[in-house]
Order: structure tokens, then C-alpha cells, then sequence
């Protein structure tokens, strides 16, 4: 509420800087450039303003108030998408413009995941997108038009909570890398069993052909 000495000095000041609304309002730090120019031509038509106190004009429109809600509605229930996309207002205008639309919903709306169902095919391959993905995770809701933590509780469904959510820097731990190391150096020791058994396969039978009095040379013995 603007009493009436506020929307005079208002007025003043605004005569005063050549009828100049950014200035004005950057100096007095009130009002919106609408109702500044309102009080104006009021001023004009009846060279004084009404006694009393004035309304303060909303922040946002009625139109603002019902995209922002559209847009909610539209896409997971996400408060902050709707934020993001919109651009306003701030997270509790909102949350109070969607309990004031619909009282009688009871649901966590503060960048909650939404209730809504979702068939299988669309959590796979959201869950596949978010471990292959080359951008962000946020980029990835967008495109399947969900809210970022509906993403993430697919994931934790799917793979459990556990998983992480990418497949970058999974082989990064000290354990990782322990495992890796140690099945490699496992490959080597079997590679090597290998050989020994060949080597001895090839040993006998040149010992049974010596017994035979064949005399085979044992340097034309080889791996086949």
C-alpha cells in the first residue's frame, strides 16, 4: 500500500526529472513504471491525488500467474523447470499460486517428483540417456520432457540407489582400479598356465615317440 504522501513525492520527483521513469523509480526504489504513470495522469486530470492509501500493483500478472501454472501442470509437476523456463517468480510465489489453484491437492511441490505414471519404455530410456549421455543431466529431462529428480527416482527404480548416475569416472576409485589391476594380472597367470600345459602336452609326447625308438627331434616340435 502506497499512502499519499508516497504517490505525491512519487509524482514530484517524476515532474521534477523531465517525466523520466527509470530514474525516478531507481531513486525512490517504488513503484512499477505502470503505476507511476498512472498516478500521473491522475495527477493531471485532478492536480492532486486521492487522500488515503493506494493499492500496490501485483509483481506479476494474471496472465504471468496462469503460463507459470500451465507450464507446471505440463511438465512433471516441477517446480523448478517451471522456474527455470519462465523465468519467475521465486519458488515460494509459486508453490502458493499452485496450493491457491488447487487447495485440495496434498503433494510436496518443492522440486518433488510427481506422482504421475510413466510407462516402462519411457524410464529405460531415460535411464540409458542418463548413463550415456554426453551433456547434462538436466538437458536430458528437458528433452523427455520430465523434471530432473523424476530422472534420477527412474535410475534409483531401475538400477537402485546404490548406481551411480553415470557411466563417467565409474573406474575412477581406488577399488576400481585395484580390480582392474588385479584381473589383468589374472588373464596373464591363465595365458601363462596355457603355455605350461602346452609345453607339457608336448614334452610327453615326445617322450612316448622316444620310447618307440622313433627319434624324433624335439626342435621340430611345435605349437600345432
Amino acid at each position: 500500500m502506497y499512502s499519499y504522501e508516497d504517490r505525491i513525492r512519487a509524482v514530484e520527483l517524476y515532474i521534477k526529472l523531465g517525466k523520466r521513469t527509470s530514474p525516478t523509480i531507481r531513486q525512490l526504489g517504488y513503484p512499477t513504471k505502470n503505476a507511476l504513470k498512472g498516478w500521473y495522469r491522475e495527477y493531471q486530470q485532478r492536480l492532486d491525488l486521492p487522500l488515503g492509501y493506494a493499492r500496490r500493483e501485483p509483481k506479476f500478472s494474471q496472465g504471468q500467474k496462469a503460463a507459470a501454472i500451465e507450464h507446471y501442470l505440463a511438465h512433471d509437476r516441477c517446480i523448478a523447470a517451471t522456474m527455470r523456463a519462465q523465468g519467475y517468480p521465486g519458488r515460494g510465489t509459486l508453490t502458493k499460486w499452485v496450493r491457491e489453484a488447487f487447495p485440495e491437492a496434498r503433494m510436496a511441490l518443492v522440486g518433488s517428483v510427481s506422482q504421475r505414471r510413466y510407462p516402462e519404455s519411457l524410464k529405460q530410456t531415460g535411464v540409458m540417456e542418463l548413463y550415456t549421455r554426453q551433456e547434462s543431466a538436466q538437458a536430458v529431462a528437458d528433452r523427455l520432457g520430465v523434471c530432473r529428480p523424476t530422472l534420477y527416482n527412474w535410475k534409483n527404480q531401475l538400477l537402485g540407489r546404490e548406481a551411480p548416475a553415470s557411466m563417467k569416472h565409474n573406474d575412477q576409485s581406488p577399488q576400481a582400479r585395484e580390480r582392474d589391476e588385479l584381473e589383468r594380472q589374472v588373464e596373464i597367470l591363465r595365458h601363462e598356465v596355457r603355455q605350461l600345459r602346452l609345453e607339457q602336452d608336448l614334452l610327453n609326447k615326445a617322450n612316448e615317440l622316444l620310447k618307440k625308438g622313433l627319434g624324433v627331434d624335439l626342435q621340430l616340435l611345435s605349437n600345432r
